[in-house]
């Protein structure tokens, strides 16, 4: 089994060290990068404005690193007062490293759906709630939250963006390397991959690859797509993508 990662770095690299430290073959080969959002500079002023019945939404890693550094840039510190809720235990775990402030977050699947259960988000009417994300993304959870009475703003504190290829070169070079598993993790990725691969190299190697993605939803993008071996891990961090990849082994 030859696993191609498309994930954005540093995930991606570090998830292809970890697969050859297990003997696996295994290739990063990164679709999306990462730049400081259009709204990064607001960020500062916005939490001083929040008080202790106030939320605040860290939606990514990437979310919370680029934030961090812009207060770090201002010569500011995470506020104690608001509330603070992660999409899922890495961003929390990344947030709370950098705030010191108690981080709550669904136990199980990193999905709006699961974040909008926890108890403490059921009465916010009056509440603001400002939303840390890259552009665009999670809008379930502004809108529901704004459903439950809840004054949402959003931050864009990072942009994702297509890194481009040759989509032909990098076909001919991963059929070639006999790539066999494509781990994906987002439908524009996803989206992105099929797009860039020519028809021939689509047909005869791509659509034939066993995928790995991170949720129903991205399986069923994939079908429609046209893959028909299909994988979906338990979660969207990189422990959860080497324990399904292990399983394929």
């Amino acid at each position: 089994m030859s696993i191609l990662v498309t994930r954005p770095s540093p995930s991606g690299e570090e998830l292809v060290s970890r697969l050859r430290t297990l003997g696996q073959v295994a290739w990063s080969f990164p679709l999306i990068e990462f730049t400081p959002g259009r709204e990064l500079t607001t960020l500062a002023d916005r939490l001083t404005t929040l008080t202790q019945n106030d939320l605040v939404f860290a939606l990514s890693q990437h979310a919370v690193a680029f934030a961090h550094a812009q207060l770090q840039q201002q010569g500011q510190n995470w506020p104690a007062l608001p509330q603070y809720f992660a999409i899922g235990r890495t961003t929390a775990l990344a947030l709370h490293t950098v705030s010191g402030c108690n981080i709550r977050y669904p136990l199980d699947r990193e999905i709006s759906e699961v974040l909008l259960q926890l108890p403490e988000l059921q009465n916010i009417a009056g509440k603001q709630a400002l939303i840390l994300r890259g552009n665009g993304g999670r809008e379930l959870l502004g809108d529901t939250l704004i459903e439950r009475g809840a004054d949402v703003t959003f931050c864009e504190c990072y942009q994702r963006s297509a890194k481009h290829y040759d989509g032909a070169e990098e076909a001919m070079r991963w059929h070639s390397r006999g790539v066999t598993t494509v781990v994906v993790t987002s439908g524009e990725m996803l989206q992105q991959l099929w797009s860039m691969t020519p028809q021939w190299y689509r047909e005869h190697w791509l659509l034939r690859c066993r995928l790995l993605v991170v949720s129903e939803r991205l399986a069923h993008l994939a079908r429609e797509l046209g893959w028909q071996d299909i994988k979906v891990a338990d979660n969207a961090d990189n422990d959860a993508l080497l324990r399904a990849l292990q399983l394929l082994s």
